[in-house]
C-alpha cells in the first residue's frame, strides 16, 4: 500500500524569472519589411465611404507579403485619433452614433484606457495637441510586456529619419504608473536614452511637446501628432474631410519607407513552484512495487527483511483526496535504506 507525506509551507517556494526574447514573428529582433492588407488598406475600402469600415479604426502591419500568402501573422497596428473627430466621416443614425467618428472613438478609447476617463486629453510635457497616433504591438508578439530600453524605431522618409525610443533608461527606470501599467515618454535617442536634455520637441520656435508615451505592459505607443508634424508637416498634417480617412496609414508608410525599421523585445514572466520533498532514514525503504512480495505478503527475497533496499525513480504529487495531480522523474534511480536520507527538488513551470 503506498504511504503518503504532507508537504509543509517550509517544503515549498516560488521564484520567478524575467525571460527575455525577440518581439516579432521566425524570432526577429528587428523589422525592417512592412506590409499592409489590400482588404484593409487598399482603395477599394476608403471608397465604399463606410464609416465604420475596420480600416477607419486601425490598420494591421505585417512582416510579410499578406496579399501572398494568408498564414503571416500581423506584427502591430497602427490607428489615428483625433479628440474632436476630424480625419474621418461622422457615423449616421443608422449606425446609432450621429455626430461620432473613428477618429473621436480612437481618441476617446485610449484616453479611457489610460486615464480611467474618456472626457480625458492627451497631454504630452504640457502641450496638449489635437490628435495622435497609436502603435499597437500585437498581444501574442509583446507576450507580458515590451523590454523597456530596447525600444527602438525608425520613421523614414527619404533622407528625412526620426529616431525614437523610450526613456527607461534616462529615467533609471523610474515612470509614471496609469491604468495601462507603467508610462515613459518616447523620446527621440536609442536603447532608452534621449538624445538632448528636454523633452520639448521645437521646430521655428514653435514648442509641441515630447513625442509621445510609451506603455510596456500594454504594448502601447502613443505618439503626439503635433510633434510629428514639426518634424514633418506634410506627412503629419492634421486631417479634417472624409478623404483624409487614411491618416494612420501615414505611420505605416513611414516604417515602410527606405530605412524604417522597428526594433523591440518582450519580456515574458515564468514563474516556477519549488518543492522540496525530504526522504527520512526510516521513510520509504520497502518497495511498493508488487513483485516485492508474494501473494501472502511475504517477502520474496528473504534478505530484505534485516537489511532492505529500495530504488527511488519517481515521485508523485496528491491533493488531499489523494488524487494524483503530477509525476516527477528522476534522473537515475536514487538508492535507499536505513542508513540514507534524501531530499528530492521539483520544479514545477507555469
Amino acid at each position: 500500500m503506498a504511504s503518503y507525506n504532507r508537504l509543509n509551507q517550509e517544503d515549498i517556494t516560488v521564484s520567478t524569472d524575467k525571460v527575455v526574447t525577440n518581439a516579432w514573428s521566425d524570432d526577429v529582433n528587428s523589422l525592417t519589411t512592412f506590409f499592409t492588407s489590400s482588404t484593409q488598406a487598399g482603395d477599394s475600402v476608403w471608397s465604399s465611404a463606410v464609416s465604420t469600415t475596420q480600416a477607419n479604426f486601425y490598420i494591421e502591419v505585417y512582416k510579410d507579403d499578406i496579399n501572398l500568402t494568408s498564414s503571416v501573422l500581423p506584427q502591430f497596428s497602427v490607428a489615428y485619433g483625433h479628440k474632436g473627430g476630424s480625419g474621418s466621416e461622422n457615423f449616421t443614425n443608422t449606425e446609432g452614433a450621429l455626430g461620432n467618428s473613428a477618429t473621436k472613438c480612437v481618441y476617446r478609447q485610449y484616453a479611457q484606457l489610460i486615464y480611467g476617463d474618456e472626457a480625458s486629453n492627451f497631454t504630452f510635457n504640457g502641450f496638449e495637441p489635437n490628435d495622435i497616433f497609436v502603435i499597437n504591438v500585437n498581444r501574442g508578439r509583446y507576450k507580458h510586456a515590451l523590454k523597456e530600453g530596447s525600444l527602438n524605431f525608425c520613421l523614414a522618409d527619404g533622407t528625412n529619419k526620426t529616431f525614437l525610443t523610450d526613456d527607461s533608461v534616462t529615467q533609471t527606470g523610474s515612470a509614471t504608473i496609469t491604468n495601462l501599467g507603467r508610462q515613459f515618454n518616447c523620446v527621440s535617442g536609442s536603447d532608452g536614452v534621449m538624445s538632448g536634455s528636454t523633452l520639448n520637441q521645437t521646430v521655428g520656435g514653435v514648442g509641441s511637446g515630447s513625442f509621445g508615451f510609451v506603455y510596456p505592459e500594454a504594448g502601447i505607443i502613443v505618439l503626439n501628432g503635433e510633434a510629428l508634424r514639426n518634424v514633418t508637416p506634410a506627412k503629419f498634417d492634421e486631417g479634417s474631410a472624409a478623404s483624409t480617412q487614411k491618416r494612420h496609414l501615414n505611420i505605416a508608410d513611414y516604417f515602410k519607407n527606405s530605412g524604417g525599421f522597428f526594433t523591440v523585445d518582450s519580456v515574458e514572466k515564468v514563474s516556477s513552484q519549488y518543492m522540496f520533498v525530504r526522504v527520512k532514514n526510516s521513510e520509504f525503504n520497502y518497495s511498493s512495487n508488487p513483485s516485492y512480495i508474494d501473494t501472502n505478503g511475504n517477502l520474496n527475497n528473504t534478505t530484505m527483511a534485516d537489511s532492505p533496499v529500495a530504488y527511488i525513480t519517481t515521485v508523485g504529487l496528491y491533493n488531499d483526496d489523494n488524487n494524483l495531480l503530477a509525476v516527477a522523474k528522476l534522473s537515475q534511480p536514487l538508492k535507499k535504506d536505513f542508513t540514507t536520507e534524501a531530499l528530492i527538488r521539483i520544479k514545477l513551470d507555469y
